[in-house]
């Protein structure tokens, strides 16, 4: 079987093993993306969509913001050619030098200093978390200051420190979130959610 073939099948796979739900066509799209990458069905329970999630995410791609990523693991995952074609590039400053410095005379991490380093890319465009808590963390607090406005977070952090809770915050904000419950998550899926959102600011 050709690639594309092989992920037809194993989105065929996926909805009839799903069987009903009641996620929107949007939200599906996401969800039936990240069980693809992971074979993980609790997804599907665990996933938390804000209402203007997959909206928020789509007109940011098609109107070629910035996609932020907390690890060079999720940047390596994203569809970076079509994301171009859209006008649109992904950055990641976790090996930049100056995170580096910024985490040593900040006493923090690089993961948090790398988002104070992007505040201006993520103005409107996507903020994806895939590994770091911090990260998340850090973020959201930024976000309640006011002094960060990503039009759309992907809060998908994996561990057993502070990722659950990280996403338990972002799911209390009033801005356009993709994450879920508990420990779960990681680059793979986080990745996943942007590439939905890719195709789908494809298609329209």
């Amino acid at each position: 079987m050709l690639p594309q073939e092989i992920e037809q099948k194993s989105m065929e796979i996926i909805a009839s093993e799903a069987g009903g739900h009641s996620f929107s066509a949007g939200q599906w799209a996401v969800v039936s993306r990240m069980i693809h990458t992971s074979a993980d069905f609790e997804y599907m329970q665990s996933i938390r969509f804000h209402p203007l999630a997959v909206e928020s995410g789509v007109e940011a791609i098609k109107s070629g913001r910035t996609i932020v990523t907390d690890t060079n693991m999720v940047l390596a995952g994203l569809r970076k050619k079509d994301l171009a074609g859209m006008g649109c590039r992904a950055v990641c400053y976790m090996d930049d030098p100056d995170a580096a410095r910024l985490a040593r005379e900040k006493g923090t991490t690089r993961a948090e200093a790398a988002v104070d380093m992007a505040l201006d890319d993520m103005q409107g465009g996507i903020y994806v978390v895939g590994n770091a808590p911090t990260a998340l963390l850090r973020l959201i607090l930024l976000i309640r200051e006011g002094k960060a406005r990503p039009g759309l977070v992907v809060g998908l952090p994996v561990g057993f420190v502070n990722a659950a809770e990280s996403k338990a915050e972002l799911a209390g904000l009033d801005i356009p979130f993709i994450t879920n419950l508990g420990r779960k998550g990681g680059s793979n899926v986080a990745a996943a959610v942007v590439n939905s959102l890719v195709i789908m600011a494809g298609s329209k």
